[in-house]
């Protein structure tokens, strides 16, 4: 597993063998920034459900400003923060070790707000329609944010209120889905 573009591509990133979790393949990630290559830049970075940071570390890569990682494994943060220290990125980054809920809740007190998410949450878990409405109602996504979810079934919906699905992509099991935030709507159109 290693950083595939911008200015730390190349270098390898720890945590691929790190029980419960199942690092995202390296042409998977590379359709994914190609996707949102041109928001990255000075963008603020949600990494929900991080594992190893991979997601987070090539958004860093890509010049985003400042990238939020949380897990709840610890030996997930532990790993995220090496790689973080190995990179000359601290400054970078923030891990949080919470649940997710916990998480967002954290967030929107502090009135965060992103330009891009990114959902790869256990497989088993059947959380993404909660994590978007909850993304919503906290006002937790800037204007034109992207949400990236990563799953292996193909039960969502095609819209979520203002997130819009604007991408579908499928690489063997695993399915991509990206979703613009195309700012306030009514609840009820």
């Amino acid at each position: 597993m290693k950083v595939i573009s911008g200015t730390l591509k190349g270098r390898k990133i720890l945590g691929y063998n790190i029980d419960g979790t199942r690092p995202t393949m390296d042409r998977v990630k590379e359709s994914i920034f190609a996707l949102i290559q041109d928001n990255v830049k000075g963008s603020m970075v949600l990494d929900l459900f991080s594992g190893s940071g991979n997601y987070g570390i090539e958004a860093i890569s890509n010049y985003a400003n400042l990238v939020y990682f949380n897990d709840y494994n610890k030996e997930c943060c532990k790993v995220i923060k090496k790689n973080l220290e190995t990179f000359d990125v601290l400054d970078k980054g923030i891990v949080l070790n919470l649940d997710y809920i916990k998480c967002l809740d954290l967030l929107k007190k502090q009135n965060k707000k992103f330009d891009l998410v990114f959902l790869d949450p256990p497989y088993k878990l059947d959380v993404i329609d909660k994590i978007m409405s909850i993304l919503e109602k906290n006002k937790l996504l800037n204007n034109n944010s992207y949400v990236i979810v990563e799953l292996v079934n193909d039960n969502l919906k095609e819209q979520y209120n203002s997130l819009v699905r604007i991408k579908k992509r499928v690489f063997g099991e695993k399915i991509i889905y990206v979703y613009k935030n195309m700012g306030e709507r009514d609840e009820f159109e």
